[in-house]
């Protein structure tokens, strides 16, 4: 199958989970990215810590990781994936108003982890929504993105 076709569709464009069993089990690793924006009084709460429901930064970083080991059970084609390590990253942007968000995913599989650093990124991002909407309904997530790939049949992949 060439790299410009849907590997999740069949040859009569019916939806599919890929059959992995054929590939090398190879060490796999998938970075990625967004923001939340948030008004400059909403940024002052979080950094301060001082928003009812709790440590925005703590609770956003274990709910991505959580997310990233459950991503199988999210996205209907992917795969359950052992993961061998997920890390969540926040980092208060003051310039921005922003929390930046890195999630990196790794694994010794089959395929790759790709979505389950897109789910932590997503769902730490969706984390400082809840936790900041009684005060900020206007909070914007931003730039959710795939950073870099390494591993498997296609090897590294970075982009911007």
């Amino acid at each position: 199958m060439g790299s410009d076709e849907l590997t999740h569709l069949d040859d009569k464009g019916n939806a599919r989970m890929v059959d992995v069993g054929g590939k090398l089990e190879t060490v796999r690793e998938a970075v990625a990215r967004c923001r939340v924006l948030l008004a400059p009084a909403t940024f002052e709460l979080v950094k301060a810590g001082n928003l009812k429901k709790g440590d925005v930064v703590t609770v956003a970083q274990v709910a991505g990781i959580q997310a990233a080991k459950r991503t199988w059970e999210l996205i209907p084609l992917c795969h359950q994936i052992n993961m061998t390590f997920i890390g969540v990253t926040l980092t208060l942007n003051e310039t921005d108003h922003a929390v930046d968000i890195e999630a990196t995913a790794r694994t010794k599989a089959e395929t790759g982890v790709e979505m389950e650093a897109l789910v932590a990124a997503s769902t730490a991002a969706l984390t400082v929504y809840d936790m900041c909407k009684a005060v900020e309904r206007g909070i914007r997530i931003t730039d959710l993105r795939l950073i870099r790939k390494s591993g498997g049949q296609s090897g590294t992949w970075e982009g911007a």
